[in-house]
């Protein structure tokens, strides 16, 4: 059975101009083309055009899923792929839906969502991007400095670091508020679990590096603002705590 371009619309939810493209690119072509110049496409034709819309659904682009579906590949194989790959999305969706329930649940209660919490899901290297790009700007306009954009993010361990700074900032404006000292022991004892776990993923941070950069964000208005937003007199306290653990002698 052959389908006009009409009727393969109508079946898809996919525009005639989108499958007229899809032809023009050589993404879709039809399976014959009638002596009256119709385009016609079979069930191999349909198979494709699912194939491309499960790509679709996870944001390949069309070059991206031409060159998957290039060399007439195993179905069975490009189906089992997109599975693993749409659960995969089906699951990090689940999550981000369920942080954003507890997220409106706490904020119904007056209460403050767990830090711990405050990221799951967010693991796409898009999320990410889109959340930098504001930093990125600021730190181009105003140092002329560009972050290395070409090297591919590791999302998963990009979570972790947010999350664990999540924690370790909540924790430091709690002291704040609380009236603990700048050079209490807990809060020695909370940067040093804070640097090392910052080393262990990848950063080469000592005592004095951190304290120059908490400096840093005193002197930048993008990232003093930041922190002064969490909880005022939040920068200069960490500055300070920073300070005397640079000071301290070290373990």
């Amino acid at each position: 059975m052959l389908y006009t371009v009409k009727e393969v619309s109508s079946l898809s939810n996919v525009t005639i101009k989108t499958l007229h493209h899809y032809h023009k690119i050589g993404l879709l072509l039809p399976g014959e083309v009638s002596e009256a110049g119709y385009r016609l496409y079979g069930i191999k034709q349909l198979e494709r055009l699912q194939q491309i819309l499960f790509y679709k659904e996870l944001d390949f682009t069309l070059d991206q899923i031409k060159h998957l579906l290039e060399g007439d590949p195993d179905p069975s194989s490009i189906f089992a792929k997109q599975e693993k790959l749409l659960l995969q999305r089906k699951q990090r969706l689940e999550t981000i839906i369920e942080t954003l329930r507890k997220s409106i649940s706490r904020r119904e209660n007056g209460e403050q969502m767990d830090d711990k919490e405050m990221f799951k899901g967010f693991a796409s290297e898009e999320e990410w991007e889109s959340a930098m790009e504001e930093q990125n700007k600021h730190l181009k306009e105003t140092y002329d400095v560009e972050l290395n954009q070409s090297a591919p993010l590791d999302i998963q361990n990009m979570n972790d670091l947010a999350s664990e700074a999540a924690s370790f900032m909540t924790g430091m404006a709690e002291a704040l508020r609380a009236g603990l000292k700048h050079n209490d022991e807990k809060i020695g004892h909370s940067i040093s679990n804070h640097l090392a776990f910052l080393n262990e993923h990848g950063h080469n941070l000592s005592a004095a590096d951190f304290a120059a950069q908490t400096r840093f964000f005193l002197a930048d208005d993008f990232h003093l603002q930041m922190l002064e937003g969490q909880q005022t007199g939040l920068a200069y306290y960490l500055s300070a705590a920073a300070d005397a653990y640079a000071a301290a002698p070290q373990p």
